[in-house]
């Protein structure tokens, strides 16, 4: 498997880890339950990094880092940042997810129907902070989902499958 270049198939797990940032269908996936906003945040900071022994702690940088990420949400999680992840809705934990996927700028991110669990409302907000985060970074994304109008109005090219084969794959205009 290559990306941008390089095969990353046989690298070590840590390593592979700093090329892609993905975001799970079921909000309790992507974040420890029992950690604070900023353990979390800080933890995905760490990601692609060899783990040796784990030094705890938050350097004043990386905090006020967060707290600028997690202000642009407007979901008004600024204030509770040292509160459990595990205490937030699934909308506000998909959103700081999505930030910590983020974090390393990763060569591709992966969405496994990340708004699927979502109420219509809070989906949007995730979508919509999702589009901010990829055209910003410039993010290769994948984004799985069953929601046609969402793979047309945010895709750039659609590819349907159907018995692990490709039924239709479409992009530009055509689209």
């Amino acid at each position: 498997i290559l990306i941008d270049g390089e095969c990353v198939d046989k690298l070590s797990e840590y390593k592979r880890a700093k090329y892609l940032g993905r975001v799970f269908q079921d909000p309790n996936l992507g974040t420890a339950p029992q950690m604070s906003v900023l353990e979390n945040m800080e933890l995905a900071l760490r990601r692609g990094s060899k783990r040796s022994i784990f030094k705890w702690g938050f350097k004043k940088e990386h905090k006020a880092m967060f707290i600028d990420l997690i202000k642009d949400l407007g979901l008004g999680l600024e204030s509770r940042l040292e509160q459990k992840v595990g205490l937030l809705s699934g909308g506000q934990r998909q959103a700081v997810t999505l930030l910590m996927a983020t974090l390393q700028r990763p060569k591709i991110l992966l969405l496994d129907e990340h708004t699927a669990a979502l109420d219509p409302k809070t989906s949007r907000i995730v979508l919509n902070l999702t589009e901010k985060v990829v055209k910003e970074q410039k993010l290769t994304t994948i984004m799985i989902t069953h929601n046609m109008k969402d793979a047309i109005k945010y895709g750039n090219r659609l590819i349907m499958l159907h018995g692990g084969h490709i039924l239709y794959d479409v992009s530009g205009e055509e689209k």
